[in-house]
């Protein structure tokens, strides 16, 4: 039985394959804090005095990254703020909107949530049940977006932050590769930034952390996090590139932060193919930036009526 490799503790929790590492629960939760606060640091993700909004849907992955964000607003570093995006889910989203709930007011920080229904007029459930368009995934993603952003612009937030996670960030880089879709290869990363100052800076610093193991660090700290997952993301695209990256890491347990650090190496080269050429006009229904005559948000919502 191997121990610790940090303090020698036999209790261990964790065998990290890709680095042959055993931790102990108190090592292994300082050693994640230090890794995002680490990300934090190195890619300048976040200012002193910086109002920070977090995406917090009562996963496992907005809760951790609250969590750990949550040191920096006690030594006020930073300001922070929540917001909970109801998708109108049956049978799935109340929990995870609870959890948020409970998880903000215990930490006592400013929270909002907000509905598909009361933004757009339609649940997600509605809107699959009535569209042959796109996927649920594919409106979902826009929606949640747009509601995120214009929260982030009503409490005048200075960074976005959501809980993309290694294996998310994975998935994405080989879906939009796989796709060709180039474009959106360069929208990928630890900050994304816009020309328009009414898209705000989006950060992600959990982006070099396995799911696996933001799922141990909220037991490991005992949080109250909603592991269920999505019913609609079985079906979509990348769930099917999930399925395909799981399988593949079990013989290559350094797959994803290879495939991460590769993207990261050209990633310079594909802004600059694609970003420069990218400008932004309004939308002529609702204003908000576009490089089209529709964004997509009112794309969207005139295919569904």
């Amino acid at each position: 039985m191997e121990s610790c490799s940090k303090c020698g503790n036999p209790k261990v929790i964790i065998h990290r394959k890709q680095s042959g590492q055993h931790l102990c629960k108190e090592c292994f939760i300082e050693n994640i804090r230090k890794k995002v606060l680490k990300t934090i640091r190195k890619e300048n993700l976040i200012n002193k005095g910086d109002k920070v909004l977090v995406a917090l849907s009562g996963g496992k992955d907005s809760v951790t990254v609250l969590d750990i964000l949550y040191d920096l607003y006690k030594c006020n570093i930073i300001k922070l703020v929540a917001v909970t995006i109801d998708e109108g889910i049956d049978g799935y989203r109340n929990d995870g909107v609870e959890i948020a709930k409970d998880f903000a007011s215990n930490l006592k920080i400013e929270h909002h949530v907000v509905s598909f229904k009361e933004v757009y007029g339609m649940s997600l459930d509605e809107i699959m049940k009535n569209s042959k368009h796109r996927g649920s995934c594919t409106y979902c993603g826009v929606f949640r977006r747009d509601i995120i952003n214009k929260m982030a612009r009503k409490v005048n937030a200075d960074k976005i932050v959501t809980g993309h996670n290694l294996d998310d960030e994975t998935q994405a880089i080989l879906m939009n590769y796989l796709e060709g879709n180039i474009r959106n290869l360069s929208k990928i990363g630890s900050k994304t930034e816009s020309k328009s100052p009414m898209f705000i800076t989006k950060i992600k610093p959990l982006r070099e952390i396995p799911e696996k193991e933001i799922g141990l660090y909220a037991v490991a700290k005992d949080l109250n996090v909603h592991f269920a997952s999505c019913p609609y993301a079985e079906k979509s695209f990348r769930g099917e590139i999930s399925e395909i990256v799981k399988g593949l890491s079990k013989n290559h347990p350094t797959l994803m932060y290879s495939t991460l650090r590769g993207f990261d190496k050209i990633k310079t080269a594909i802004n600059n193919q694609y970003k420069t050429k990218y400008k932004f006009e309004r939308c002529k229904i609702c204003g908000e930036p576009s490089s089209n005559e529709l964004c997509r948000v009112c794309t969207f919502l005139d295919e569904l009526k």
